[in-house]
């Protein structure tokens, strides 16, 4: 199975996981990577079309930006990479806005989950419930 994230895509990712996730623009390399890795096992075992699809919406973003503000989704300034996602989650195209909010789940997904960054956020929760406490 091919990598989602291709050296191409990576860059768009990034942009729009820090749009939906603004603390993301500190993130290190390792965090990154371990986002990147987490999304990857989630589409793993799903068909391969789902994944050529949301790689697929990363590209229609991208051009969307392109034509929209005439820059590139990488290159766009935060507001205005805001206004587009926010007309994008709320688009008449179900499948569209699906596409926005299943990659925003995915992000926040892959970055969440990370023990340290639940260990920043002060989250302790454990298997043992309230007697861990």
């Amino acid at each position: 199975m091919t990598a989602l994230f291709t050296a191409s895509l990576r860059p768009k990712l990034h942009t729009l996981a820090i749009a939906f996730v603004p603390e993301l623009a500190r993130a290190t390399s390792v965090e990154w990577s371990a986002l990147e890795d987490a999304i990857e096992q989630a589409v793993a075992r799903r068909p391969a079309a789902l994944r050529r699809r949301l790689a697929s919406l990363i590209r229609l973003i991208d051009w969307l930006a392109r034509l929209r503000y005439g820059r590139g989704l990488v290159r766009l300034e935060a507001a205005a990479r805001d206004h587009l996602l926010e007309s994008l989650a709320v688009s008449h195209f179900t499948l569209l806005r699906r596409g926005i909010w299943g990659l925003r789940t995915l992000v926040m997904l892959g970055w969440y989950t990370q023990a340290g960054v639940a260990e920043r956020l002060g989250y302790r929760a454990s298997a043992l419930g309230w007697a861990a406490r």
